[in-house]
């Protein structure tokens, strides 16, 4: 009995540390503050996906059609303006750089961004964090890296909008203290921040787009399974009415 008492009480101790250094861990990074409810906020990070992400990285689990009706958006609209391959609108979403080009310049194929959100422990908040961390670096092979992700091996594809960062360090460590713009780019950077955050609820969309779909139908079920309990209970009372 004693054993087994202490073996509880050490799967408690154990769970207990783990919530904690994860509750520690998401507490270093900003929250993302992303909707994907927001149907605006997703027509926008698309445009920013397809204009400056999709020359590398693919969504090879999105196809353009759920992509058109989950955004609000005409076949018109999205063939026109957002499908630089070709492709048709029931095929999925690739990437514009040929394998072999990828192979030359990167070594290997960047990677596809279907379940990059999903991915990461910390969901939207890492990616947009990441997104948002960039700075010149010249020891860096492309000159450039990353707070986030350290090392990082892609330079900043948004550095037009946001302007160039450059990494204060702390004393006597290659450790990252702050990150200072040294030249403004199109945007201001709160403007930067939102469109960083709609191009994050992008990809988190992208993560699951039935997400969207299973959110409006949990409400009906939740209300459905309310409603059973109900009768339930009603029929439960007629049944033991003569036994009490």
């Amino acid at each position: 009995m004693k054993k087994a008492i202490y073996s509880f009480a050490l799967a408690i101790g154990l769970l207990v540390g783990v919530t904690s250094t994860a509750s520690a861990q998401e507490a270093q990074l900003p929250a993302a503050g992303t909707n994907i409810r927001d149907q605006a906020s997703l027509q926008r990070g698309a445009k920013l996906f397809f204009n400056y992400c999709v020359g590398c990285h693919s969504l090879k689990y999105v196809r353009y059609s759920r992509l058109a009706e989950d955004l609000g958006l005409s076949e018109d609209e999205v063939m026109k303006n957002l499908n630089f391959t070709g492709a048709k609108f029931g095929d999925a979403i690739t990437s514009r750089m040929p394998e072999d080009l990828a192979q030359q310049y990167f070594g290997k194929a960047p990677p596809d961004l279907s379940l990059e959100v999903r991915s990461k422990e910390q969901g939207p908040d890492w990616v947009f964090n990441y997104l948002n961390s960039f700075y010149l670096d010249p020891s860096r092979p492309v000159g450039w890296n990353n707070a986030v992700f350290p090392n990082a091996s892609m330079p900043n594809p948004l550095w037009e909008l946001q302007g160039l960062q450059t990494a204060v360090k702390k004393d006597g460590s290659d450790e990252v203290e702050k990150l200072e713009l040294s030249q403004p780019g199109k945007l201001t950077p709160a403007q930067f921040q939102q469109a960083t955050r709609d191009l994050t609820a992008f990809l988190e969309w992208a993560s699951e787009p039935a997400a969207l779909q299973r959110q409006h139908y949990g409400i009906w079920v939740l209300l459905f399974l309310a409603g059973f309990t109900f009768l339930a209970y009603l029929l439960k009372k007629e049944y033991w009415r003569d036994v009490h």
